[in-house]
């Protein structure tokens, strides 16, 4: 299952995005170091299921559907708030460093109304630059790297010059256990000069920086968004940091509580909710959801939970999402479930390579692949799409 590394400095929000995404419960308070251990549990992001176009009821197994919304699930892990000096091992330090590697991309809460200082401790609003947020954890995620592939460096080289070993190699077996493929490592090589002999730490730290850009991609979330000063910090990010999403934690938090109780309609990522019962709600609790209606969903669109979760999926990481069936009429597993699985699978992949993503047997036993919707056999080196329904053909 995909993972998704929720971090950030302490008190940003960062388990209120986690428990509003994964509507699990986590401790939640207002000072540095209140979530201990790495937490894990699971979201979901959202596709519009094949259902509604195919006139069909669906009868989801590793996923679920809500009105002709598929609901597809990853890993969220919950790292703990990181602090400057992280990497020297710093407030809860490497521990923590090692559990971000475990995923496959960053969701960086910052505090967007600037109301904490550089360790999280609350400020008078707005007197902290967010941005310096973003640089420092950039900061100490890529010096935490640095120092293991800097461990033994000059050794290192040495031996590959004397034995004419493949440099990327060798920084491959220094970074196992990061999750960093070879292939992003020597895509990252191909940044730096070639000349590795003559690699100064500046080069190191650089090629570094390339490979986790290229490795583990992040995206800032700045939540906090309704609160004063809040826009005009998320405009100055936005021209600096590609991947930024406002969000409002505390709100998607509300929305997921009170739809929960019966007292609203609402999905996340929606832009909107129904009150069902208005009159089970107090003056406060309806104060709140205007609140939530007029600051966080007129003004974004939505609460941004939502829509982090999907972006860092399906842009950053590149996914697309492929229904597996075993009959391509009825659109059906062998035990007549209609559309049962969803898989999240590279853009770009083939049929065969799909096979083994479903299961390594599938993939061995490939003849080859059917297009569901067009009811006829594809080459094997067809390109999948968004919402493909595809039959594996085995001997």
């Amino acid at each position: 299952m995909l993972q998704i590394a929720v971090t950030g400095k302490p008190n940003v929000g960062k388990s209120s995005f986690f428990n509003s995404a994964t509507a699990s419960k986590v401790e939640m308070a207002n000072y540095p170091f209140t979530t201990i251990d790495a937490n894990k549990a699971i979201a979901h992001v959202i596709r519009e299921c094949p259902c509604k176009e195919l006139d069909l009821t669906c009868n989801p197994n590793n996923s679920q559907c809500i009105d002709g919304k598929r609901l597809i699930p990853i890993e969220l892990i919950d790292v703990a708030g990181l602090v400057p000096g992280a990497h020297e091992g710093k407030g809860l330090g490497n521990k923590f460093l090692d559990d971000l590697m475990q995923a496959k991309v960053f969701i960086h809460v910052i505090d967007a109304s600037g109301s904490t200082d550089a360790e999280g401790n609350p400020v008078d609003l707005g007197s902290h630059d967010p941005l310096e947020d973003i640089e420092f954890l950039e900061h100490e995620i890529v010096m935490w790297m640095y120092g293991i592939v800097n461990k033994n460096w000059v050794r290192l080289i040495r031996k590959v010059e004397a034995e004419h070993l493949d440099i990327s190699r060798v920084i491959f077996d220094q970074l196992s256990g990061t999750g960093i493929a070879i292939e992003d490592i020597i895509e990252a090589l191909r940044t730096v000069s070639p000349d590795y002999s003559k690699w100064e730490e500046e080069d190191l730290i650089q090629l570094v920086r390339n490979i986790l850009n290229i490795a583990k991609p992040s995206l800032v979330i700045a939540n906090k968004a309704d609160l004063p000063g809040a826009r005009e910090n998320i405009e100055r990010i936005r021209e600096k940091y590609p991947n930024v999403i406002a969000t409002s934690a505390e709100s998607e938090l509300a929305l997921v509580n009170a739809a929960r109780s019966g007292l609203i309609s609402y999905v996340s990522g929606d832009s909107t909710f129904e009150i069902l019962k208005k009159d089970e709600l107090n003056d406060n609790q309806i104060k709140a959801l205007e609140y939530i209606q007029n600051n966080i969903l007129d003004v974004y669109g939505s609460t941004g939970i939502q829509k982090a979760l999907n972006q860092a999926i399906f842009d950053l990481l590149n996914m697309i999402v492929v229904y597996p069936v075993s009959d391509e009429h009825k659109f059906t597993d062998q035990k007549g479930n209609v559309l049962p699985d969803a898989f999240l699978v590279p853009k770009g992949s083939n049929p065969r390579e799909f096979a083994y993503i479903i299961h390594t047997d599938i993939g061995d036993k490939f003849m080859h692949a059917v297009d569901a919707r067009k009811n006829m056999r594809i080459a094997s080196d067809y390109e999948l799409c968004d919402g493909d329904i595809i039959r594996i053909v085995t001997h």
